[in-house]
Formats: C-alpha cells, structure tokens, sequence
C-alpha cells in the first residue's frame, strides 16, 4: 500500500492520505506503516495511542507538551473535523505560522504534526472521533495549550460559536508562551 504525502510550509508538518482498496465488501487501508513513513522522512517511534469523540462545533486545542515531547499523527475515524498545526518552535522562520486541513472519513487525509508544534481541531460534522499515534506518554507536568483563537497566529477556523473546555478559553497566547522558560524546550 502506498501513503501519498504533502509536505506544508511548516517544516516537519505533513498531510498524508492513505491509499485505500475498496469493494463491495466494505475497505481496507494502512493508516500507519514505520517503514514507509521513515521513507517519506518520518521517522518516529509511536508510543501511545488516542482516541477521542466530539460533538459539533467543539474545538480542542492548541495542546502541546515538552516532556517528554510530543508529536502526534492525528485521523479521522467517524465524521469530519478541521486538524491544525501551529509551529511554535522559538527561533523558527514560521514560528506561529499554521496549517489546517479538513480530514473525514471520506477523504482519509492524516496530519502529522511533531513535538514543537501545537495541534488542535474542531468538529464540523455532527459528531466526530479522532485517533492520534503519540511519540511521548502524556504528562499533566509538561503540557500546556495556546489560545485557539490567538490574533498573532490568525486560524481560520470554520465555526463561528465554539464549545471550548474551561482550559481551553483561558490557555496563554503564542507571545506569553514565547516568554515562558519552557518554550525553550522548543528552539528551532
């Protein structure tokens, strides 16, 4: 099976799609496969997986964490959903800078977004559930979010009214975490 790759202006940040063998069975695809991932230049080592369901209009993010760093290959698995990636890596040439892309079922689009970078999504079906392939165990100590709708990084979010968790309406800016000791974790 073959993964078509996009690679986006932010480095180490791709969209990939799946190929998929249909019939009138139902279908099969590879949604991850080391080696041919580490061909196209990802080269991780996934230690955790998730899975999360959300109702319409939830936005979740922009999440990150910096020990251990955390990269994630997140999907679709019911519904659709817009994926972001936010680079926000002290000293990188897009440092604040995002990329989004709406992933469904149907399309089978993937993001891969690695440590460095802060990854969200809302949902735009009536529910969605997103999986995600984690390089680092998650800990409450080191992680942390920047504010989704922060104007100095400009999403282009497609939901007018979200539903946001306490945490997530409260997270700092890209600019307060730029000056958090932490960010150094993350220098380009």
């Amino acid at each position: 099976m073959e993964f078509q790759i996009e690679k986006t202006e932010l480095r180490d940040v791709y969209i990939i799609t799946p190929e998929i063998f249909k019939d009138e069975r139902g279908f099969f695809t590879e949604t991850y496969r080391k080696d041919k991932f580490a061909a196209m230049g990802i080269d991780m080592e996934f230690v955790q997986d998730n899975h999360s369901r959300s109702a319409k209009n939830v936005v979740r993010g922009l999440h990150f964490q910096w020990e251990p760093p955390m990269g994630k290959l997140m999907r679709v698995t019911q519904g659709a959903a817009f994926l972001v990636a936010v680079d926000i890596r002290i000293g990188s040439p897009t440092f604040g800078k995002w990329v989004g892309v709406e992933a469904s079922v149907e399309n089978r689009k993937q993001v891969y977004a690695p440590a460095g970078c802060a990854r969200g999504f809302c949902v735009l079906s009536e529910f969605a559930e997103i999986q995600y392939k984690c390089t680092g165990i998650y800990s409450n100590k080191a992680e942390s979010g920047i504010l989704w709708n922060d104007p100095a990084i400009g999403i282009d979010w497609p939901v007018k009214d979200p539903i946001l968790s306490k945490k997530d309406e409260v997270a700092q800016t890209l600019e307060q975490w730029a000056q958090n000791p932490d960010s150094r974790n993350f220098v380009y």
